[in-house]
């Protein structure tokens, strides 16, 4: 695609996107394990085709300690052994709120969430999924 053809909303909506920036950094600070926090990131980002931020998310991982292994298995984490209960249940609610089902039942996510989180981290986790949800909406305009 040619320049002509995108939109640079890193400079046509910069506060919002510096804002945006502020929301990333307090999320950053969380006590959410920085490893599970890519992994929600990159699992959005796969359910929304967004080349651009499956890379970023995978380089990112990597650097926190993730194996290609589990990297690799991400997208079928369902059918794997390389995850936690506890993952299972952020990647669960990391696709229900991205893929937004008029059936999914959100109350038992919720009981599954509840289990593993506190309700503060399952505010942040839900934060985190909204934020990659819109950082993919902004990249895949200009696909």
């Amino acid at each position: 695609m040619t320049a002509e053809n995108t939109i640079n909303h890193y400079k046509h909506s910069a506060k919002a996107v510096a804002e945006w920036q502020k929301v990333e950094e307090i999320m950053a600070a969380s006590d959410i394990d920085p490893g599970l926090h890519h992994l929600v990131l990159l699992r959005a980002s796969q359910i929304n085709k967004c080349g651009f931020c499956v890379e970023m998310h995978s380089r990112d991982a990597r650097k926190v300690g993730e194996s290609n292994q589990r990297l690799d298995h991400l997208i079928v984490w369902e059918h794997v052994g390389d995850f936690t209960e506890q993952e299972k249940a952020a990647f669960a609610w990391t696709e229900a709120l991205t893929q937004l089902h008029k059936e999914t039942d959100m109350a038992p996510l919720r009981k599954q969430m509840k289990a593993h989180f506190s309700e503060a981290q399952i505010s942040t986790l839900t934060s985190m999924i909204g934020m990659i949800n819109l950082w993919n909406r902004l990249q895949i305009s200009n696909h």
